[in-house]
């Protein structure tokens, strides 16, 4: 029952749990799992492994994630080769000619829709709605549609809608923004120093109106906005989310065991609950940080609750 799981998503080490693993999920009923290639050699190695998951928590709907963007970021490589068709190869082809976009995108969606079906995953950690800058950090890169941040806003759209329509929930990424980041956040803690009316017309921009059920936030510093807490750990970027970008469903951190935050993992998870993060996600498989992320984590509360009800009509 969603009502007993407590407010966090939690990595595996392997392609199969461990009886620790399966333990701890059973007694600490996580409110998703994300997995990565790591866990990923077969299809019917994934599909136990799903399936497995989905059994312990005795939910058929489960919610299990993955980062499956396609250009750099594909775990999804040992059955299909998407290593061409990055974000930025789709924003060319929709600056270049609308109509084969639209031919193209809907059959990449639609395939990898069918293999996360296939697999037992659905939620995919797409889109990412960052602005591409010309100075902006290689960590976003192709992974970014365009520097135009209208187009960026109109191929999200698209893409939440193609993969709503084949039962895949999405993850929007990295709010409220990480275009303008000159430095990776998984190494340590990027600061941007523009103003928010700056911020507001380009980097906030795609990610207002858009109708995902998931959020990810960006460890990135807002100096002008709050110079003590990156975005996950701010109380002033999570009000901006909610009040000026608007958006009304559940914010999940990036990874918590990232080098760009640095209270440790205790900490990291109890300030994101604090700031008004809603799910706290936990990705290397550390079994130790998981138990400090679980201990620190509330029940689901109405709100969690109400939401993942929605989103549970997405998913098939």
């Amino acid at each position: 029952m969603i009502n007993l799981r407590r407010s966090f998503i939690v990595g595996i080490k392997g392609q199969n749990l461990s009886n620790k693993e399966a333990a701890f999920l059973k007694k600490y009923k996580p409110w998703g799992v994300i997995l990565f290639s790591r866990n990923i050699k077969s299809i019917s190695q994934t599909q136990k492994l799903t399936s497995d998951i989905k059994k312990i928590l005795r939910d058929k709907h489960y919610p299990i994630l993955i980062d499956q963007e396609g250009g750099k970021v594909s775990r999804l490589k040992r059955f299909i080769d998407t290593s061409q068709f990055s974000s930025e190869f789709f924003n060319k082809l929709y600056i270049k000619d609308k109509r084969k976009f639209y031919s193209y995108y809907n059959v990449y969606i639609n395939q990898i829709s069918y293999l996360l079906n296939l697999l037992g995953i659905n939620i995919n950690t797409v889109p990412v709605l960052d602005v591409r800058r010309s100075k902006s950090n290689k960590i976003i890169g192709s992974r970014a549609y365009s520097s135009n941040p209208t187009n960026v806003s109109n191929i999200g759209k698209y893409c939440i809608e193609k993969f709503h329509q084949n039962g895949i929930a999405t993850v929007i990424k990295h709010i409220p923004g990480h275009g303008l980041a000159k430095a990776d956040s998984h190494k340590k803690l990027p600061i941007i120093k523009q103003n928010i009316k700056q911020l507001n017309k380009i980097d906030f921009y795609p990610f207002k109106n858009q109708n995902s059920y998931l959020a990810m936030t960006a460890h990135i510093l807002y100096k002008s906005i709050d110079n003590k807490y990156s975005a996950t750990h701010s109380p002033k970027i999570i009000k901006i989310i909610r009040n000026k970008i608007g958006y009304k469903n559940l914010i999940m951190t990036d990874d918590i065991s990232m080098k760009a935050l640095k209270l440790g993992i205790s900490k990291n998870t109890t300030q994101a609950f604090k700031a008004g993060c809603n799910l706290v996600l936990h990705c290397n498989g550390n079994y130790k940080e998981m138990l400090d992320v679980a201990e620190n984590s509330p029940k689901v509360d109405e709100f969690i609750i109400k939401k993942t009800s929605q989103l549970i009509n997405i998913i098939r």
